[in-house]
């Protein structure tokens, strides 16, 4: 039985806070009526309801997600795609892998917030920008004819800027959020975010850490091809290095897994972050891991088939040219991602048949914005696991993820059987749903994109005061 949140794919408005359905906002300058932001999103509490917006396994007019939990303990990926974003022909795709004893719940929060702040960030330009018709949000920037293509690239400009500030100020403003969380520690755990909004003909991208995305395109011979349009922003790329290294923080590898390369604090071997870039790991943040976003906008084409978003469990086993190949052989387009998942298990059994499966988490989004006529989620096998009822009738996630068992260049992520660490109970409060989640006792692996030898408790918890060299 599928898991898809919204029922009423077909809808064009979201419900407001009175119970009223109310338009999209199409941020073009054309004369509706003015709609406030909390008409579109009213809370945390509503998002459950939002037409268009899946984030379990499942299906959209336009995409089809999926997750699996690994062999590490709970699942701590996550993963959204929102249609009719902020416009008719506008659609967010993000994945999100925690890491660390709550990174689930990191992974989970940024999935629900960030996309909101992007949604707020870009409102609040319209509404400083109302009346004016220089700017708009629409991404599908036709060529103008003869002597308008200074216009137009001015203008192709102008839009570039805006989503660019946009999404640094989303990623500033979330990362700042997790930080005041009252009930939610990020100290020591955090997640990676690759999000995309595709608008028309153009696709505006935001991405930390080393989830990615690619894109299946045609060639000249009409043969399908891998483009890859993130960067694993790993700490051994040169610039990373540099600044991590200017802020005393430490790059290096463990002689027992040299092709991984981690941060470390300057005064302890702690705690070995796989990556450059993260929300949350406030305990690196003075030391050259960052949050701010790389960014990046291309103009798409009709050689251009389709997206993929994944966690870095399926590129540690798969190659870009597998990725764009499985899912353009898929027996339909809503089983790509599931199969897509179930190919990366296998090459996880062949390839490192020693150690634990990463969990691995998939968006595939089709640019012709077309889906299989037949849509069977029993024939999908989608796991009802993932979902389950709260008093008020909206769909939540399951604290232990799905238990089904796991079933093609690497990132070179791959951590050992040998990391079992067990973390206790911490209840943590939902926003919206009015709930607790209780992680129960699990392995996990280290902190999940986090060192091996360093249990929990010999993770620094310093304060704010600069340890005494003379006693390291």
């Amino acid at each position: 039985m599928g898991s898809c949140v919204s029922t009423s794919s077909r809808s064009t408005c979201s419900s407001g806070s009175n119970g009223e359905t109310v338009s999209p906002s199409c941020f073009c300058g054309q004369k509706r009526t003015r709609r406030t932001f909390s008409d579109h999103v009213v809370s945390l509490q509503h998002l459950p309801s939002i037409p268009n917006r899946i984030f379990m396994n499942g299906k959209s007019r336009t995409s089809c997600i999926f997750t699996q939990q690994g062999r590490k303990g709970i699942n701590q990926d996550a993963m959204v795609v929102w249609e009719d974003f902020m416009s008719e022909d506008a659609i967010f795709c993000g994945i999100f892998d925690g890491h660390g004893p709550h990174g689930h719940l990191v992974a989970r929060k940024v999935r629900d917030v960030l996309p909101i702040k992007l949604l707020s960030f870009l409102h609040s330009y319209q509404s400083r920008s109302n009346g004016s018709n220089t700017t708009c949000f629409k991404g599908n920037l036709k060529r103008l004819d003869g002597g308008d293509s200074e216009k137009d690239c001015s203008a192709e400009d102008k839009l570039n800027s805006i989503w660019r500030e946009a999404f640094l100020k989303s990623y500033k403003a979330m990362d700042k959020e997790l930080r005041s969380h009252p009930n939610l520690d990020c100290f020591c755990s955090g997640s990676t975010a690759v999000t995309i909004v595709k608008q028309g003909s153009s696709l505006f991208m935001g991405y930390i850490g080393d989830s990615r995305a690619i894109m299946g395109s045609r060639d000249s011979n009409d043969s399908m091809m891998a483009i890859q349009l993130t960067v694993d922003l790993k700490p051994d790329l040169p610039r990373e290095a540099e600044r991590i290294k200017r802020c005393k923080g430490r790059v290096f590898a463990l002689q027992d897994e040299p092709e991984v390369p981690r941060v470390w604090l300057p005064f302890d071997d702690a705690p070995g972050l796989a990556m450059a870039r993260a929300f949350g790991d406030f305990c690196l943040k003075e030391y050259g891991v960052i949050s701010i976003p790389e960014f990046s906008h291309r103009l798409l084409t009709d050689r251009d088939q389709f997206i993929v978003l994944a966690s870095d469990g399926v590129w540690d086993v798969l190659s870009n040219e597998e990725v764009v190949e499985i899912v353009s052989t898929a027996p339909t387009r809503s089983s790509a991602a599931r199969i897509l998942v179930d190919s990366a298990a296998r090459e996880w059994k062949l390839k490192y048949p020693t150690s634990k499966m990463d969990d691995c988490a998939v968006v595939c989004l089709f640019l012709d914005g077309k889906m299989d006529a037949e849509s069977d989620y029993d024939e999908q096998n989608f796991s009802s696991a993932t979902l389950q009822s709260n008093h008020s009738g909206n769909a939540i996630e399951s604290d232990d993820g799905q238990k089904s068992e796991p079933s093609l260049q690497r990132n070179f992520t791959v951590r050992s059987s040998e990391e079992n660490d067990a973390y206790g109970r911490l209840p943590v409060e939902v926003e919206g749903n009015e709930e607790t989640i209780a992680a129960e006792d699990q392995n996990w692996l280290g902190l999940e994109g986090v060192t091996r030898v360093n249990s929990l408790v010999q993770l620094p918890r310093f304060s704010e005061e600069r340890p005494n060299p003379e006693i390291l």
